[in-house]
């Protein structure tokens, strides 16, 4: 299934069709193995395990599971990403100098230029829904398939928590040498719990508070189905009623696809919308007749819905706190 159909919704759907879920649980070697050179196993997210003589340390990652790996110290030496890693809400702002950018468009990877790094293990994501990992799902060019064949690949699954994602990279990076008691990410785990905890007491203080997730486009609504959404379901456990759509798209259950006729088939009193490309996602929505149906969307009572990009505590964290600013400010008898 083609990563223009997973992020289809919103201003982002337009731009690549132009260019372009199981628990997290793992199992790693031991710290001191990783420390000692090997030798090194570790179960991937299809439940596949892997196992090395040595640790590795040439790796190719996808781009957000790079992201997560240099979180924790771990420098990649090449990365693959989605679309130009200027734009990716997960890249651009860290120091990626020696890094090889080996493709900036979904599905295209320069397999001959990996080739030449000689990596020893890719790391990305896996997608239960799809069966296959990040970059590689169905619709990605043939020759880019060919990475899998330069080395192995793990990764963890795309389950049913971003929590449980963050903490199976931290076992991953531990399995590869990080210092994971580090001070930097010592703070950034408590950010990120100070985070949770001042999410949950919002939550709590706005009793009845419903949220819808959406990504507009110019020819549908596209509205979230927290089933495929980890951290819509981090927020649905942590308190907030994120609304489930009653008909999800039988052949891509990730959105229920609602036309704009229908926008107003929900009520929420809070909308969250996908953040990837945000401004121009609220535009698209904007322009629309109808987005004023929604009531939430009349009264601007929407926020960033971080959709499917988040791997770490810190930017969890950052996330987290611009979602409890909009609770807090909600009104939960709008709708």
């Amino acid at each position: 299934m083609s990563y223009v159909r997973r992020l289809a919704g919103g201003a982002l759907a337009a731009l690549l069709a132009t260019t372009v879920l199981a628990a997290c649980g793992s199992s790693a070697s031991s710290d001191d193995d990783a420390k000692s050179g090997g030798p090194w196993s570790f179960t991937s997210g299809n439940g596949k395990t892997v196992k090395l003589d040595a640790t590795p340390k040439r790796i190719i990652a996808s781009g957000a599971e790079a992201a997560a790996l240099l979180s924790f110290g771990i420098k990649p030496v090449g990365i693959y990403a989605t679309g130009p890693v200027k734009d990716d809400k997960n890249l651009k702002d860290l120091d990626l100098s020696g890094i090889t950018i080996l493709g900036e468009t979904w599905g295209e990877i320069d397999v001959e230029k990996a080739a030449s790094l000689k990596p020893d293990l890719i790391v990305a994501d896996w997608w239960p829904a799809e069966k296959a990992y990040s970059g590689l799902e169905e619709g990605a060019k043939a020759s880019s398939k060919k990475l899998l064949d330069l080395a192995p690949i793990v990764g963890i699954s795309q389950g049913d928590s971003i929590e449980e994602l963050a903490q199976g990279y931290e076992e991953l990076a531990a399995s590869l040498g990080a210092d994971v008691d580090d001070p930097e990410i010592a703070k950034s785990k408590k950010a990120f719990e100070t985070a949770k905890s001042n999410f949950e007491k919002a939550v709590e203080a706005k009793p009845g508070l419903t949220a819808l997730a959406v990504s507009p486009s110019d020819d549908l609504l596209y509205v979230a189905n927290p089933k495929y959404a980890p951290e819509l379901l981090d927020f649905q456990r942590w308190g907030l009623d994120v609304i489930n759509p009653d008909k999800p798209d039988k052949g891509f259950p990730y959105w229920e696809n609602l036309s704009w006729e229908n926008a107003d088939k929900y009520q929420p009193d809070l909308l969250l919308i996908d953040n990837r490309m945000y401004e121009s996602t609220v535009k698209q929505g904007e322009k629309q007749p109808t987005w004023s149906n929604i009531k939430a969307a009349k009264a601007k009572a929407y926020v960033e819905w971080p959709a499917y990009w988040m791997h770490t505590y810190g930017e969890y964290a950052t996330q987290l706190d611009a979602l409890t600013a909009a609770i807090e400010k909600a009104d939960p008898d709008l709708a």
